[in-house]
């Protein structure tokens, strides 16, 4: 039915398995997450109005964003492009604009509604236009300096606007369109800058769209519906000028590939996503407060499963570069899923033999012998042209191929020092923006058997201990 978008030589075989590590935030519960464009920082929106910025490479807090008068939940956040920008949507119906680097407030712009998603203009590297889905009501495009407020529409007819309904939405790759779900089924193409709809797909045939994603790459679309569907659609046109492209498609534009259904449990999906590259599509099973994850290929068969702590599953993002998969429960435990790679010893020395048992070993009578004439000979033709006396480059980063818009003009943000706080903020006048540095340790999960025996640990009595009287 479609065009596979990569061939299986992994067969799911470097898929994530198991729970590596898992963060928290002491100050408040975590509510929603979103990893920058290169996947080194990772930013969390907070229920007292904090957004945590984590170093994913050390899995330290490097920065936290929080406003004096904002104790309001973090409904969104989103990067820009360039890693500078960060912007927060808060239950108080407002939209931040913060400066990463500096930790300060390039705008606010208040809101008439609450939001529940905001989504930054995926190409200007100093954002001013963002997309707003409300709770209930129609998606807005909102300038954030001027604060003028666009309202899109939602359906062809007239009375198609309920105030009782969610409009999921998204800018496609290159951010001349976007993209609306609605209560009737129908994805709506629509021109933000003449507000127009320039296309209607038919989408699940009188059902509601409760979430609207595209991939990075944003060759693919996926939508997530109220008859307990993921239905993944091929994008026609071309990332850039689809607007122009637009118009000899129409209907066409988007064609239905694959759809992700569990026929058995019949199970609500939570935050459904692709991968980096659009190989696997992921989705959070959310019935009976469970914590499943499931996680499909490109063409339709369900590869794994995965099963965490029971704690509800409320959000799910997948790193840009490497195979690991982020998942917030019900109780704001940000856990991180990777593959569980075991030892081979054989991989650092080819020469290396792994033994199931124990074998007798019988030298050879030349083993040992050294020959002073011929190893010099072999190690020097072995050893590559380098200059030792060069200086390493550690500043530059190089375009990477993995990423989907790897050419940036402009200098991108990766990074953040870590300077270390006090734990209690209040009590030494630290307010408004505050880091946080290597105090927050990385945390990991204890085994069955460690919690095991900790408790058998815990009912034994305390020894007493005697001390030697030395005569002092």
């Amino acid at each position: 039915m479609s065009s596979p978008i990569t061939d299986h030589k992994l067969q799911g075989d470097e898929l994530p398995e198991v729970i590596e590590e898992y963060l928290e935030y002491k100050h408040g519960v975590i509510k929603c997450i979103a990893f920058n464009r290169r996947g080194t920082l990772l930013a969390a929106g907070c229920s007292n109005g904090s957004c945590v910025i984590w170093d994913f490479e050390t899995r330290v807090i490097a920065k936290v964003l929080k406003a004096k008068d904002c104790t309001a939940v973090i409904t969104s956040v989103c990067w820009s492009k360039n890693g500078h920008f960060i912007l927060v949507s808060t239950g108080d119906k407002r939209l931040t604009l913060w400066n990463v680097s500096t930790g300060e407030k390039v705008s606010q712009a208040p809101l008439d509604i609450t939001s529940l998603h905001a989504e930054l203009h995926p190409v200007t590297s100093i954002p001013s236009l963002c997309l707003v889905t409300p709770l209930y009501s129609a998606p807005l495009i909102i300038d954030l300096f001027s604060g003028n407020s666009t309202v899109l529409p939602v359906s062809l007819s007239e009375n198609g606007n309920d105030s009782d309904s969610h409009f999921p939405s998204c800018f496609n790759h290159h951010g001349d369109l976007v993209y609306v779900g609605n209560y009737k089924g129908e994805i709506l193409v629509i021109d933000h800058r003449s507000i127009q709809i320039r296309a209607v797909v038919s989408s699940s045939r009188g059902v509601g769209i409760n979430d609207i994603v595209f991939s990075r790459n944003g060759m693919y679309l996926l939508t997530n519906s109220r008859d307990r569907t993921i239905r993944v659609y091929k994008n026609m046109l071309p990332l850039k000028d689809g607007l122009n492209a637009l118009g000899g498609l129409g209907t066409k534009s988007l064609v239905l590939c694959h759809k992700f259904r569990d026929s058995t449990t019949h199970a609500h999906w939570k935050a459904p996503c692709f991968s980096r590259n659009g190989e696997w599509i992921i989705g959070g099973c959310i019935d009976d407060g469970k914590h499943k994850i499931y996680i499909w290929d490109d063409i339709g068969r369900l590869v794994k499963t995965l099963t965490g702590p029971k704690e509800g599953l409320i959000d799910l993002a997948w790193h840009p570069v490497h195979e690991i998969i982020i998942s917030l429960s019900l109780t704001g435990s940000v856990y991180i899923w990777a593959k569980n790679y075991t030892e081979k010893w054989s991989a650092f020395y080819p020469d290396f033999k792994e033994l199931d048992e124990m074998e007798e070993y019988v030298e050879r009578e030349d083993e040992f012998d050294i020959v002073p004439e011929i190893v010099p000979k072999i190690r020097q033709s072995k050893e590559p042209d380098v200059n030792h006396d060069e200086d390493a480059d550690i500043v530059t980063v190089e375009n990477d191929s993995l990423l989907s818009d790897s050419e940036m003009l402009e200098e991108e943000l990766c990074f953040l020092p870590s300077v270390p706080f006090p734990d209690n903020l209040e009590q030494h006048g630290i307010a408004g923006t505050v880091t946080h540095g290597a105090r927050s340790k990385r945390q990991r999960k204890p085994t069955e058997k460690l919690l095991k025996l900790l408790g058998e640990t815990a009912k034994k009595p305390a020894k007493k201990l005697y001390w030697p009287d030395t005569g002092a």
